[in-house]
Parts: structure tokens; sequence; C-alpha cells
């Protein structure tokens, strides 16, 4: 069944991982995908390979005229998925406040950002996808500056949803659990993180950038349009068990040899 049906999407951080993959997913539902990201070459690389009738786009979630620039530039939408996101690992008391301030800045000030100015243009019918975490629900030492960024992101969906609603816009996030992604591969390479994550996940194995947009997919479609200011768990059932001490992993990786 075809969903897209020449529909208009904005990508935000479409040039790689689960934004990648998002793009590719709703421009085989028939969708005019525009690829926003930080990486502008990246943006335009991933465009030409989605071929004609798609576009590339530079911005930066941190900075609002480079959001407004993108979404004016664009026009009357329909779909925009916002993928922007970054983490850091340091103990609460260790840790720099501009180190906290910078994740916050782009996964939740730059959440609130993308909405706004997604929000403006998106037409009766729209549907605004968020890319949450398991870390908005499960929290993780050492990672305290991501999980409150998607905690405050899992609000800020739903108070979207509340002050859209009436125009006919849905607002929805899905939360991910481990996918390999670019974000996460520095993680996935300190020894013993990967095989914690899959242990704590009841399916037993990690997610896929596919697995997720086909959530994103199903969450711009006619068959979710009574479904708004949901966050979906696309995680394999990690929130089922105990969230993977990737600090402790860190610290033994850091220790000193003897």
């Amino acid at each position: 069944m075809n969903n897209g049906s020449g529909r208009t999407a904005v990508i935000v951080g479409g040039a790689s991982g689960i934004g990648w993959a998002s793009a590719q997913a709703l421009a085989r539902q028939d969708c005019h995908v525009t690829i926003a990201d930080l990486n502008a070459d990246g943006a335009a690389e991933r465009a030409a390979e989605l071929g004609p009738g798609h576009s590339a786009a530079a911005v930066d979630v941190t900075d609002e005229d480079s959001v407004q620039r993108l979404f004016d530039g664009v026009g009357p939408l329909d779909i925009a998925v916002n993928c922007a996101g970054f983490s850091n690992v340091g103990l609460i008391t260790e840790m720099p406040a501009a180190d906290f301030r910078a994740v916050i800045d782009v996964c939740l000030n730059g959440a609130f950002i993308v909405t706004k100015h997604a929000g403006r243009h998106l037409r009766p019918g729209g549907s605004l996808v968020q890319i949450s975490s398991l870390n908005g629900r499960q929290p993780a030492a050492g990672m305290s500056a991501y999980c409150a960024a998607k905690a405050g992101l899992s609000m800020l969906t739903q108070v979207a949803a509340l002050e859209m609603g009436p125009r006919g816009i849905r607002v929805n996030a899905v939360a991910p659990g481990f996918v390999h992604t670019p974000l996460t591969a520095a993680a996935a390479s300190v020894p013993g993180v990967v095989e914690d994550y899959v242990d704590n996940t009841a399916l037993g194995r990690a997610g896929t950038p596919e697995d997720i947009a086909e959530a994103v997919v199903y969450l711009c479609s006619p068959g979710s349009s009574w479904l708004t200011g949901e966050v979906l768990d696309i995680n394999g059932g990690a929130h089922l068990k105990r969230y993977p001490d990737v600090m402790g992993h860190v610290m033994r990786l850091m220790e000193p040899s003897t």
C-alpha cells in the first residue's frame, strides 16, 4: 500500500542512521523528501541517492534562524521527522556543565525549535515524529544529559500533540533501544556493551535503523490517523529488563592494565 501519495516530508538529521533509513522508507512510499542535516555534503549525497524529486538542505537545530530557513524554504508540509541528537558519557559530579548543556541544546532545545517551525508549516492531516530513546524512561549511570533530554522530549511530544491536535496535526515519538548507527558506534566499540544490551533485550538482538524507519512510516501513514501524543517503544522488549551498565564497561576499559 502506498501511504505517501506525493506528500512532502522533511527529515532532520537524515544523512545517516535512523534518519537515512526513514528517508528511504518514506521515499518508497512516494513522498517527496528533503534531507536536512548539519552535514550538508552528506545530505546532498543522500538526496542524490534517492533520485529526482528529492532535495537536501543544511540545518543546525541549535540555531533557530537555520531551522526557520529550512522550513520556510520547503513551504507547506505533510511530514516532519526529527532525528537530530547525540550523547556523551560522564558522572554528574564530574561532568562540565557545558557538556551537559550541549546535549540538552541538540536533543531537547533543538527538538523544540524543530517542532515550532515544522508546526507552522504542517498542513491539516500532517504528522510530526520525534526520535526519542529508551533512555527517556530508563535511567543510565553516566548518561544524565541524554536521559534528561529524552525524558523532556517525551513530554514535549505530548504537549505539542495537545496544541496541534485542533489543526488536525498529529505529533508522536519513537523510542528506540540499542540500534547500530553512527551515533552508537562509540558505545558499541567498548567491550561488553553490545552484549550487555542484547542480554537485557527480550528479543535477544540489537535493532536496525530499518526497524525504526518502519515505525516512522506507520506514524506518518493514514493507518495511524487516530494516534497522537504517543511515545512508541521500539526496543525488542528492552524496557522490560534492566538498562545495561554502560558506564561500568567504559570505566573498566579505562583501567590501567596490570
